[in-house]
């Protein structure tokens, strides 16, 4: 059996969390290997609805093991909150089905204030970041200064690693005319939360070694999509860790080897929500019908999200960067009832036709999409789980885009529910 990675081939909110969930029934391990609690999945499970931000979504399930990798940033109150939130639905979390790696740097208060100082401050040049203090925690990581969850066991040492990061701290509030941060106050929160940290806490990569030995099924579940990537996304609207397939060995500890198939998520048209370039996007009655029928509200900050046609050549350019071998089309169902459907399948940039995303900011602000238009359908596709229950002209859109991102619609989803989707090919399956 293969190991499996998933990630978002758009801007993030593509429906991994269903996919996921999906997977994770036939996986026995999920690990989470970048970002922190900026990103939301949501998991629909019979009557219940789970929505996850920082846990692994294998700790839902019976019998799974949830991993928190080293290349995610983690917020030891949000997890404390998330925990305390699912142990309300029924879901007990225990070092049972949770561990976290213990070289994974922690989000502390003053990366949330440091977040928002800066984003205020920035005007209407803004990133559009959640302020979860997700970028300033990734600063701090590859400065060196970092405060990492291993670090909470020893209160002799911690507070050498304080001064280090306050040093900085302090000098950056001070040039936004900001109070400094107590040395005090922060190693008292840090202690006080330490307890409920460190029980998760293990070796993950050694982990994750002896298990992947052992014959078990790893699913990497990633976070955001590969166009918010630090270094492949829209520069500089973008998150703060590598959110490409290649992250799931480094943000894990295990070897590029460990991964067998590669699925990315994609939406039927697209999505951003915040700031940055969007070339398809919908400002319009149509835009707003995507946005009210497909629900697109984000799941960790209740922000709308813009709406668009889907954009082949973006997709086709992550799959390419982020070694998708195939793709799980999600919300099909959204674009039922629309009389014409469009897809981007390039750009005119400056007079000049091209075929990817350029890497500049003005550029991407620039260029203007090339459309092919569909016929739409009237039938329902909701709930369709089959071939067969799909109209002519749906299938016919499905095997367009497969031709344009020249990769194969792997899995198909057709509504919230974990159950209404078509299977191509199981991506466990060697």
């Amino acid at each position: 059996m293969a190991n499996v990675a998933v990630v978002g081939a758009q801007w993030g909110d593509e429906g991994k969390g269903k996919v996921v969930d999906w997977l994770s029934e036939r996986a026995d391990i999920v690990v989470r290997f970048q970002g922190g609690h900026n990103a939301g999945h949501t998991l629909v499970i019979g009557d219940k609805t789970f929505k996850l931000s920082l846990l692994p979504s294998g700790v839902v399930r019976s019998g799974k093991l949830g991993v928190i990798g080293n290349g995610v940033v983690v917020d030891p109150w949000a997890l404390c909150a998330e925990i305390d939130k699912l142990a309300a639905q029924g879901v007990a979390v225990s070092r049972d089905n949770l561990r976290i790696a213990e070289n994974a740097t922690l989000i502390l208060p003053l990366h949330r204030e440091l977040d928002a100082i800066r984003e205020e401050a920035a005007g209407t040049g803004k990133i559009g970041t959640t302020g979860r203090g997700i970028g300033p925690a990734y600063e701090d990581k590859v400065g060196r200064r970092a405060i990492r969850v291993q670090d909470l066991r020893n209160p002799a040492t911690l507070g050498a690693k304080i001064d280090r990061i306050l040093v900085h701290h302090n000098a950056l509030r001070r040039g936004l005319s900001q109070p400094e941060i107590s040395k005090d106050t922060l190693f008292a929160e840090l202690k006080e939360i330490a307890p409920k940290i460190l029980p998760f806490m293990d070796v993950t990569w050694d982990l994750l070694d002896h298990e992947r030995r052992a014959g078990k099924r790893i699913l990497f579940e990633g976070a955001q999509g590969a166009l918010l990537d630090i270094d492949h996304g829209t520069y500089p609207f973008v998150t703060s860790s590598n959110t490409v397939a290649a992250q799931a060995a480094t943000g894990s500890g295990m070897g590029p080897r460990s991964i067998g198939y590669v699925l990315g998520i994609a939406k039927a048209y697209t999505t951003r929500v915040g700031s940055g370039p969007f070339p398809t996007e919908l400002n319009d009655e149509i835009g707003t019908r995507i946005g009210e029928r497909g629900r697109e509200f984000g799941t960790v900050t209740g922000r709308k999200r813009r709406c668009g046609w889907f954009d082949a050549t973006l997709v086709r350019q992550t799959l390419k960067i982020a070694g998708i071998d195939g793709i799980a089309l999600t919300k099909l169902d959204v674009l039922d009832g629309f009389d014409e459907i469009k897809v981007g399948v390039g750009y005119m940039l400056d007079g000049e036709r091209i075929d990817r995303l350029p890497a500049g900011s003005g550029a991407q602000a620039r260029v203007q999409p090339i459309y092919e238009t569909l016929p739409g359908w009237t039938q329902s596709t909701h709930g369709a789980r089959s071939w067969s229950e799909l109209p002519a002209q749906a299938v016919k859109y499905v095997r367009y885009i497969e031709e344009l991102i020249e990769r194969p619609v792997t899995m198909l989803s057709t509504s919230p529910e974990r159950d209404d989707t078509i299977l191509m090919k199981d991506p466990f399956a060697d």
